[in-house]
């Protein structure tokens, strides 16, 4: 297993240092919302041990990632009532990878949504991280 990396802000995360809206966590994998969504819902899957790119990533861990996306994926479809869903993982700053540690995002689409590459994020509004959090960890746990 990979060591948690000191400045790693996903590791920080992993550790609970840093706050984020959990909606589903295993042994090895931790999803939680974007802080700086491109659509409400839009959550990242990561595993908890530290990884900086796919290609680093044993296929343990990829299964073990594997096995929960499509989980989380169907709960952010029922929860947000998306019409369809990005499910991507950048690797590589050329790609757009700005965390330094694997993570795929799971971004709830909608005909005519505006989200276009460049995307632009939003921010939730007061209460509604908390509300969008709730919604999906229920759609998890049911």
């Amino acid at each position: 297993m990979s060591h948690p990396e000191a400045n790693c802000v996903f590791c920080k995360i992993v550790a609970g240092t840093l706050p984020a809206a959990r909606v589903l966590e295993t042994g090895e994998v931790l999803a939680f919302l974007d802080i700086g969504p491109l659509a409400p819902g839009h959550t990242l899957v990561i595993p908890k041990a530290h990884y900086t790119n796919l290609p680093t990533l044993p296929d343990e861990v990829a299964a073990a990632l594997g096995a929960v996306l499509p989980r989380v994926c169907r709960a952010v479809v029922a929860a947000t009532g998306a019409e369809g869903l990005n499910v991507l993982s950048n690797t590589g700053a050329v790609a757009g990878q700005s965390v330094e540690h694997v993570h795929w995002h799971v971004i709830p689409r909608r005909f005519q949504d505006g989200i276009a590459w460049p995307w632009r994020p939003l921010t939730y509004a007061d209460g509604e991280l908390e509300a969008m959090r709730r919604r999906i960890a229920c759609e998890l746990s049911g």
